[in-house]
């Protein structure tokens, strides 16, 4: 089991990180639509990480709409993540490929919120579903008043703006406790749980130790 930081580099340097990531997109969508099968009255969402070069695509678009219907996955049970460092270049051309995206019923989803002088103009240029509040933020916000108030601060402007703040890299219950306060509709990390395989996800869901909208474990 390798962590991504281990592999995608290097795919991004000898040029394979596009069609690897229209396979990922692929693979996404098809266990989504398993999932979408066997648990119908759960509102599971897969939500998938865009790279800078996938979104340069001229035909992003069209890559993953057709991902969608070769799956037959409802589009809305499907989320892009997106990084600010992504969308800072070719912004204008990018969002001609997501609205078309986003149309289509998929949901959007800003990465690492909170960092970057870029963030509200995001808010403001792109629709966006949901917002993932950046661990830098996270680690102090059962310890250090500072930053649970940043993050509250960030939770309610989320809910302000009619989306759902996600809190990343939550390692400790008392994180998630604190975040449970703050009213942090969900979250992911360690602490909730490591990254798993789709069989044992599917475990956990059987389980019922996955409690969907509220603070939920996550692997993307």
């Amino acid at each position: 089991m390798l962590e991504p930081a281990e592999f995608l580099p290097l795919l991004d340097r000898c040029g394979l990180i596009v069609p690897v990531g229209s396979w990922v997109l692929g693979e996404a969508c098809r266990q989504a639509r398993r999932w979408q099968e066997r648990f119908p009255d759960r509102p599971l969402v897969t939500s998938i990480n865009l790279s800078p070069r996938q979104l340069a695509q001229a035909d992003l678009a069209d890559t993953v709409l057709s991902a969608i219907a070769d799956s037959q996955v409802d589009a809305d049970r499907i989320c892009l993540e997106l990084t600010q460092g992504e969308m800072m270049h070719g912004v204008e051309s990018a969002w001609s490929e997501l609205r078309r995206i986003k149309a289509a019923g998929v949901r959007l989803a800003l990465d690492d919120f909170g960092v970057g002088y870029a963030s509200l103009d995001y808010l403001r240029r792109f629709r966006l579903d949901s917002l993932k509040i950046d661990p830098t933020f996270i680690g102090g916000v059962a310890d250090h008043d500072e930053d649970a108030a940043i993050v509250e601060h960030l939770v309610q402007l989320a809910h302000a703006l009619g989306l759902a703040p996600v809190a990343e890299a939550v390692a400790t219950l008392e994180q998630a406790a604190a975040l449970r306060a703050i009213g942090c509709d969900f979250a992911q990390g360690y602490a909730l749980a490591r990254p798993q395989t789709p069989p044992q996800m599917s475990r956990l869901l059987e389980a019922g130790r996955v409690e969907l909208g509220h603070i939920v474990g996550g692997a993307a």
